[in-house]
């Protein structure tokens, strides 16, 4: 998020949150219309899947709002209205199909440590932070599989000083209009 204003603002574009989208999906349904969105709530005994298995999880669930956030992207990009587009649920290949347009970046941390680091300070009292971040690892690795195959950029998190700028360097790579 911290990345994403930044960006916005070097931009001149408002930033936009998939997880809002999903937020107001899951308001809007039941676990009966969306199971996946309601997973969750309905199947608490997940908690305790290997971080793999919830990993997949994940993308089931990114995949079940492939259609609302990409009918989102696909309102910018008719109406000319540029965004920096930003989320757990955004798939990278949601990217394609709009003649070069749109661009995908992962931003990725694969440390554990660092990652708990950051559950910890932000989170406190958050659970168990730790497995938390080895689904957060297994997340990564699939998500930076599959920007790659789309023509995306995948962004190492570190070093965090000139994150924004070699961000940004990768979009501008991509074609990504700036």
């Amino acid at each position: 998020s911290t990345v994403t204003a930044a960006l916005a603002a070097r931009y001149a574009t408002p930033a936009a949150y998939a997880d809002d989208v999903v937020t107001g999906l899951r308001a809007m349904t039941t676990a009966e219309q969306e199971p996946a969105l309601h997973f969750w709530d309905t199947h608490p005994e997940a908690w305790s899947w290997p971080p793999e298995r919830i990993a997949d999880l994940h993308l089931a669930v990114c995949e079940a709002v492939r259609p609302g956030l990409r009918a989102v992207i696909a309102d910018h990009v008719e109406s000319a209205a540029p965004v920096v587009f930003e989320g757990d649920y955004l798939l990278p290949d949601l990217a394609e199909g709009f003649g070069g347009v749109v661009r995908a970046v992962l931003l990725a941390e694969t440390d554990a440590e660092r990652i708990l680091a950051n559950y910890r300070a932000r989170e406190p009292d958050g659970g168990d932070q730790a497995y938390r971040a080895r689904v957060s690892v297994e997340v990564t690795a699939l998500l930076a599989d599959r920007c790659r195959r789309a023509g995306g950029a995948v962004v190492p998190a570190r070093p965090w000083a000139d994150v924004v700028d070699r961000v940004d360097a990768a979009l501008r790579a991509t074609g990504a209009p700036a």
